[in-house]
């Protein structure tokens, strides 16, 4: 072969060695994109942060930096996933299927919590069943969210009209809790530590909680990209691991999750050991536990025309990563 060949030869196959080699460092991730929201319900996050697990766990894939965004509801949350800036979010069910239903690549890998969630009436009304809220207004979390879901569906569920025999108004946590202490409103549905916040503070009294409401049902999950469970299995796994490790130590160490929300978010952590005393709600880890509900909740989010078709377990889950983490311990 003459020399000329050769030469030729050995530039392309280093050109294509090159070429194949920035193929592969594009696929490569150094960072991770997380949402959250300030609740106790998503707790698990806030430990493994705080512990330094996120980045411990994640350093042998490649991951040398956890970004942290934190959102006020689940709604701008996923507004933020649909625009490809997160790569992972814990988020109530509610908003994730709204989200999946608008085209949102991504699939639910596991529950985060359910209940814990509840209705806070003003001191100077008096309740003893549903029908005592006719006429009154209601400040909760935005349209699409499980909370604005659970409450008009529960309305329904009673005889009332959510849309004439109630004021449902939808607001970030912090300003319903400033609107029923200003009186502006006169009741509110929210998530905990909301509730125990308010009843501390003298202006409400929780007169029924989420589980009555519709008793275990889904409230937030993990969500991740599809982007990342198709590129980065490997990452998405540790992600379900490391959720699990945090979910178990909160539920065995509930003093110092109360801690570690109230150096997150400067809340009183007396009121917040408080507001996990009272609360209904649970973490868990196992999809089992809430795929019905979250089913439903596509169903109820159709009724209510939120969504243009109901969605199907197999199109708002994947969980064959949980799978894999439970069965590797």
């Amino acid at each position: 072969m003459r020399k000329s060949s050769i030469l030729i030869l050995a530039l392309l196959l280093i050109a294509s060695i090159f070429v194949s080699g920035c193929a592969d460092n594009e696929d490569e991730i150094t960072e991770l994109n997380i949402g959250y929201q300030p609740s106790t319900h998503q707790i698990a996050y806030m430990t493994a942060y705080e512990k330094g697990w996120w980045q411990e766990d994640l350093a042998p894939y490649g991951i040398t930096k956890i970004n942290e965004y934190q959102f006020p509801t689940g709604a701008p949350e996923m507004q933020a996933m649909m625009a490809g800036n997160l790569d992972v979010a814990y988020v109530g069910a509610a908003p994730a299927i709204t989200a999946l239903s608008q085209g949102l690549d991504a699939k639910i890998v596991a529950p985060v919590q359910i209940n814990g969630s509840s209705i806070v009436l003003r001191p100077e009304h008096e309740y003893e069943s549903p029908e005592d809220l006719k006429g009154l207004s209601i400040a909760t979390f935005p349209p699409g969210t499980i909370q604005d879901t659970l409450i008009r569906d529960w309305l329904k569920d009673n005889g009332l009209n959510p849309e004439t025999d109630v004021k449902i108004l939808g607001m970030a946590p912090g300003d319903a809790v400033t609107a029923i202490s200003a009186k502006q409103v006169d009741a509110v549905f929210l998530p905990h530590p909301s509730p125990s916040v308010i009843e501390a503070e003298g202006n409400g009294r929780t007169v029924v909680q989420s589980g009555e409401m519709s008793p275990n049902h889904a409230c937030c999950v993990l969500l991740i990209s599809g982007k990342l469970i198709r590129d980065h299995p490997d990452v998405v796994e540790q992600i379900v691991k490391t959720h699990i490790k945090a979910t178990e130590y909160n539920q065995e160490n509930q003093d110092e999750a109360a801690q570690i929300y109230s150096n997150k978010t400067t809340e009183n952590v007396e009121v917040i050991k408080k507001s996990l005393e009272e609360w209904d709600g649970a973490w868990i880890t196992d999809p089992e536990l809430i795929k019905n509900s979250t089913v439903e909740y596509a169903n109820i989010q159709y009724e209510l025309n939120y969504t243009q078709k109901p969605l199907t377990e197999e199109e708002i889950f994947d969980t064959s990563f949980y799978e894999k983490a439970e069965n590797e311990e």
